[in-house]
């Protein structure tokens, strides 16, 4: 099987023939037609917005509204206003549990989350509960280590505010049901959050058929920068929620004992913002979408099956998660009596690059009972010669360590 998108378009990569990146759950690599858009705004019309009646300031302006509304468009999200530029799903997934949580959460109530959600959507729901007393209440996964809907749907009571999950698992690559969870919290009075960055950059993701209430993402592993994401928000929630952050942008008018706050999305931008970031990532979004989110979900899955198939094979390898035919692009696995640090080490000498460690998901390493897991993470630039890379570099540490290779 060929990369879905031709190596030539990644600088990175095309500037080092035999690397091997398999860590694009991580970051992806950035295609030339982001950097050139980035280049381009910083060299023709980089001002500060919003805030100059001159030319470029106005012309700086119109750029990061366009990239709001191009943003919207590849996220089916009709508000336009209502997606709001953060530096990435971490921030957006704090700034709701900021500012929707300690404005709606009370002692008694309760916040449910799953085992397998990255830190970011797990730690800031507990920190929350800590602070108002709400008791925070965790989906186990089964058997098979997934989060199912039935174990959610066991948690979730009347005294329910917040439902908060992922999309897809950033470790197990397993693919949620965000419709049908999203109303489970409904059916309680609960909202929805649901932590999109390992969906976004590899399946078509339309919010406002999702039925979430707030919808996470970041840009750097959509073949945007780093620095930039997005929230999407329902236009009721957003609009009652008070601010994350003050300061320039999201005022209204400030008295001298109380100020008032702008409209969406300004009011929860407050500063600067980061316009070459939004017009990159308005650039991630074409380029995407001119591969086509269905090819490179199909693209992607089929490389990982292969994977999956091949590691799985292998006596001694362990590979977590979902069945060959139901993950995403995400091989998380282990090798017996090889840690994955270690095999991450062995793997980079040979110029393949994969992640180690516990991915952000310490609960849920608890749950697999491993300290860590090698996870490779596959994208629209890799091929099958990609896993045939991966595999030869396992057999050799397989042998360094004196496992058989049969």
């Amino acid at each position: 099987m060929t990369s879905l998108a031709p190596r030539s378009d990644f600088p990175l990569l095309a500037g080092d023939p035999d690397l091997v990146y398999l860590d694009s759950a991580a970051t992806s690599q950035k295609p030339l037609a982001v950097l050139d858009a980035m280049r381009e705004f910083q060299s023709r019309d980089y001002a500060n917005p919003h805030r100059g009646a001159y030319e470029l300031s106005v012309r700086a302006t119109q750029r990061y509204h366009d990239a709001r509304a191009r943003l919207a468009r590849f996220f089916g999200v009709a508000d336009a206003d209502a997606c709001i530029f953060t530096r990435g799903t971490t921030e957006s997934l704090n700034l709701v549990a900021t500012a929707w949580g300690r404005a709606n959460v009370r002692s008694g109530d309760e916040i449910v989350v799953t085992r397998a959600e990255h830190h970011a959507n797990f730690v800031p729901w507990q920190q929350l509960a800590l602070a108002t007393g709400a008791r925070f209440r965790i989906a186990e996964p089964g058997p098979d280590g997934l989060v199912h809907p039935d174990a959610l749907r066991a948690l979730i009571t009347s005294r329910t505010r917040v439902v908060a999950f992922h999309h897809v698992s950033n470790v197990l690559g397993d693919t949620l049901p965000v419709r049908e969870i999203a109303d489970l919290a409904h059916d309680a009075g609960a909202i929805a959050v649901c932590d999109g960055a390992q969906a976004a950059p590899h399946l078509p993701v339309r919010f406002d058929e999702l039925g979430v209430d707030f919808y996470a993402a970041s840009g750097h592993k959509m073949c945007g920068p780093m620095g930039i994401g997005v929230l999407l928000g329902r236009r009721p929630l957003l609009e009652v929620m008070p601010p994350y952050m003050m300061g320039g942008d999201m005022i209204e008018f400030v008295h001298d004992e109380t100020s008032s706050w702008n409209t969406l999305p300004h009011k929860f931008e407050a500063g600067t913002p980061n316009v070459t970031g939004a017009v990159g990532l308005a650039a991630a979004a074409d380029y995407l979408d001119a591969l086509g989110m269905r090819a490179v979900q199909t693209h992607e899955r089929s490389l990982a099956r292969t994977a999956h198939e091949r590691l799985a094979a292998l006596d001694g390898i362990t590979v977590h998660g979902p069945g060959p035919t139901e993950r995403s692009g995400v091989v998380s696995f282990t090798v017996n009596d090889i840690h994955p640090h270690d095999l991450a080490t062995i793997l980079d000498a040979r110029h393949i690059c994969i992640r180690a460690g516990h991915h952000c998901a310490q609960p849920l390493m608890r749950r697999l009972g491993v300290a860590a897991t090698a996870r490779a993470s596959f994208y629209v630039y890799n091929d099958e010669a990609d896993v045939d890379a991966l595999l030869a570099g396992v057999h050799a540490a397989r042998e360094l360590f004196g496992h058989a290779t049969v």
